[in-house]
């Protein structure tokens, strides 16, 4: 099986959530649907259709794409089993951070300004 995300890769998805990860859901079968969730999630809140423009796009612009899909997507690999890490607290903590980077991100892809910047890079 290969990777059918656009904006990041299943290492890129596995960097981020920790050791105690899920041996379900930390392979490449669920992390391609929690890639494709995630980018159409970023897609419709930033009223954008970057899957389609991706190619043109530059390396910042990229950046930023793989920045919240990747952490959206590891989002859902810890939460479909959290018994691997040493406490609820753990994982939860992990979770909290990668969305408020995610929500960074997906902030400054929704600013008009930006937007008006990356489309024209």
């Amino acid at each position: 099986m290969a990777d059918t995300g656009i904006f990041a890769t299943t290492a890129e998805v596995q960097r981020k959530v920790g050791a105690g990860a899920s041996s379900t859901s930390n392979v490449e079968a669920y992390i391609n649907q929690f890639m494709t969730e995630a980018e159409s999630y970023i897609n419709d809140v930033t009223r954008y259709n970057w899957s389609d423009a991706y190619s043109g796009l530059n390396a910042d612009v990229k950046g930023l794409l793989k920045q919240a899909a990747s952490n959206l997507a590891a989002i859902k690999v810890i939460l479909y089993d959290m018994a691997g890490y040493t406490n609820i607290t753990e994982a939860v903590t992990l979770i909290n951070a990668l969305d408020e980077d995610a929500q960074r991100a997906i902030k400054e892809l929704k600013d008009k300004k930006v937007q008006d910047f990356v489309t024209g890079a």
